[in-house]
């Protein structure tokens, strides 16, 4: 799919022979980041700021909004200074955002409310909502409702909190508030909102039985104009400009769902390319040219005519690395490079079939929002490298279930890119590899989020035709890991007890759960 160049009135697109820089954001759930990149996919500078959650009740996570822009703000100017550039030469601006979670306007664009993709309060209604027209769901957006879906939690601040829904004139997700406040408009795409179950599929349209589902049939205003990822839908105004330190009336295209824009920035892009993306999310997708109905899988998401993602996912990755260092390594002493760190221990132990598991479900699980976080099977003789170990294996695991689910659909994968914070060690994608039995490549630039994003803002002007001609030119492949025949015999033993402590442990899990529930 292409989309049209356009250009504003008085603002003209570089000759050949000028430098393109086109600028991608990528705003996670904790950070964002501000990259640039020339038109070969070179990362020419970096700036990144970490973001404040807060977490009023147990399974509640929100964020402040005017910090969140704020710190995109700053990220921007401090990016362009970084790279020594006249910001009057930066092309095209695409963001990515985390999908979900809900962040709410209202009629004069001040937040009303931001709620993360982490968030877990609207658990009884998604079980409610799926019990009740889980099928009817699943024919029309090929997902089920889930707690932190944009609509289920729309749904629960309309029933729980009708003062901030009546207060509501636009509902958003991360990205898209970023795109509103450097452009002033109310613009979301196809991606994203395809991805948190709010378009008919495979048409990638609103839809009015849709909402009257989940409860929302009065919310048809709250959504914001549709927009194909890579198409234009607005210009830096003066006054983002003078906030960020970008050119008035730079371009920006609607941009994508997270996941997609860092599958593309790794390379991936071909149907039966799969991404692997080891972040906050545990993200394992397949592309295809058409749209897998499957009630097993969690969703599918569309970005352009004939391109679809199937994708399963869960937050249980690399996030469970970051809670250990924050609450473990670094709480008793600071070490210049924690991560480092870990993944040094990690490499001192010698796996062994009595190593201790690890479940990485300190923020639920796609198997149910009751599932819990633990370490089994420690003995005396283990030290932190054993639990480090069982953490990065655990993690795999759970990546791994995700892809059995593809695979059970119908989806071949045969090799797998990985990328996010996992990617970086010198040891999870080895054993990605060994434990799911797959090679396994990474790529050559880290912020694959911002650079698919950019790819996306590179077809919005015109500098590609193709999303094929923008991934070849753009990105290109860091290593190369493939399993190791020996270690496979180990990795499906562990793998089947990892299933069978977890299944042992859920009426416990339940148990926790309905105490916060009665709270």
């Amino acid at each position: 799919m292409t989309a049209p160049a356009a250009t504003k009135p008085g603002i003209s697109i570089k000759g050949v022979d000028a430098v393109t820089y086109l600028l991608g954001l990528d705003a996670g759930n904790t950070v964002i980041k501000a990259v640039l990149f020339d038109g070969e996919g070179r990362q020419c500078a970096m700036h990144a700021l970490d973001g404040h959650s807060s977490a009023p009740r147990p399974g509640y996570v929100e964020r402040d909004l005017d910090e969140l822009w704020a710190n995109a703000g700053t990220a921007i100017r401090a990016c362009i200074e970084k790279a020594g550039i006249d910001p009057r030469q930066i092309d095209g601006i695409g963001c990515a955002g985390h999908g979900n979670g809900l962040y709410l306007l209202d009629r004069d664009g001040a937040p009303v409310l931001g709620v993360q993709s982490l968030d877990s309060r609207a658990a009884g209604l998604a079980t409610e909502l799926t019990a009740a027209a889980g099928d009817s769901f699943q024919d029309i957006c090929l997902q089920k409702p889930w707690p932190s879906q944009t609509p289920t939690l729309l749904a629960w601040v309309k029933r729980h909190a009708p003062d901030l829904y009546g207060r509501t004139a636009t509902a958003l997700l991360c990205k898209d508030f970023i795109t509103f406040r450097l452009t002033g408009e109310r613009v979301s795409d196809i991606s994203d909102m395809s991805g948190c179950g709010l378009l008919r599929l495979p048409e990638g349209r609103y839809d009015d039985e849709l909402l009257a589902l989940y409860g929302l049939a009065d919310a048809r205003h709250m959504l914001p104009r549709l927009a194909d990822p890579a198409e234009i839908v607005g210009w830096v105004t003066a006054q983002a400009a003078a906030q960020t330190g970008l050119a008035e009336g730079t371009p920006v295209v609607a941009g994508y769902f997270d996941v997609i824009a860092s599958a593309m920035g790794s390379g991936v892009v071909a149907p039966g390319d799969a991404s692997i993306i080891a972040g906050t999310w545990s993200i394992n997708q397949v592309f295809s040219d058409t749209a897998v109905n499957d009630p097993n899988i969690f969703m599918v998401a569309k970005f352009g005519a004939g391109r679809f993602v199937t994708i399963e996912s869960s937050a249980t990755s690399a996030a469970n690395l970051e809670w250990y260092v924050r609450e473990i390594v670094e709480r008793y002493g600071e070490a210049a490079d924690p991560f480092a760190l870990c993944n040094e221990r990690v490499a001192s132990v010698r796996p062994s079939h009595d190593d201790p598991l690890f479940h990485p479900y300190l923020f639920g699980s796609r198997l149910g929002a009751e599932c819990r976080a633990g370490f089994y099977g420690l003995a005396g003789w283990h030290g932190d490298g054993h639990l480090l170990r069982a953490l990065f294996e655990g993690v795999m695991f759970e990546h791994r279930r995700h892809i059995d689910v593809l695979s059970k659909a119908g989806l071949s994968i045969r090799k797998a890119v990985l990328s996010g914070g996992g990617s970086r060690s010198p040891h999870w994608p080895q054993i990605f590899a060994d434990g799911i039995g797959i090679p396994v490549a990474t790529a050559e630039v880290r912020e694959t989020g911002a650079l698919g994003a950019a790819i996306g803002a590179g077809i919005g002007i015109g500098l590609f035709d193709t999303y094929e001609t923008g991934i070849a030119r753009m990105t290109r492949p860091r290593g190369n890991f493939l399993p190791d025949a020996g270690m496979r015999m180990h990795y499906d033993r562990r793998y089947a007890m990892f299933g069978r402590v977890r299944d042992a442990m859920r009426s416990i899990w339940i148990d926790l759960q309905q105490e916060i529930l009665a709270r």
